[in-house]
């Protein structure tokens, strides 16, 4: 984990005010430890995916607080997704024969 100030040295472009409103607004999640904001790898990855989607497809506010809840939705989906392909491919042959035949229909 990193902090805010790591956070704002590695994304030159981002100003505390912006980041502070992107947390309020709920697209970031960092852990709050003593007062201060620490910020995983997923929130760095998100913070940078919501710099560009800025910059890269002048997305505004309004349209970013569509957008990523359904890339978080895209994303549950496909964990899910993969655990039950997981627990599918664990039954035995005539199990996974008969899913693969429901799934042709």
């Amino acid at each position: 984990m990193i902090d805010e100030t790591e956070l704002l040295r590695t994304m030159r472009e981002l100003r505390r005010e912006t980041l502070h409103v992107w947390i309020e607004r709920g697209w970031l999640s960092p852990v709050r430890e003593d007062g201060d904001f620490r910020f995983r790898d997923i929130d760095v990855a998100r913070a940078r995916l919501i710099e560009e989607f800025r910059r890269d497809l002048a997305l505004g506010d309004d349209a970013l607080d569509v957008v990523l809840p359904l890339i978080d939705q895209l994303h549950g989906l496909r964990r899910e997704l993969r655990r039950m392909a997981e627990a599918v491919s664990a039954e035995p042959d005539e199990v996974r024969q008969r899913i693969a035949a429901a799934l042709r229909r």
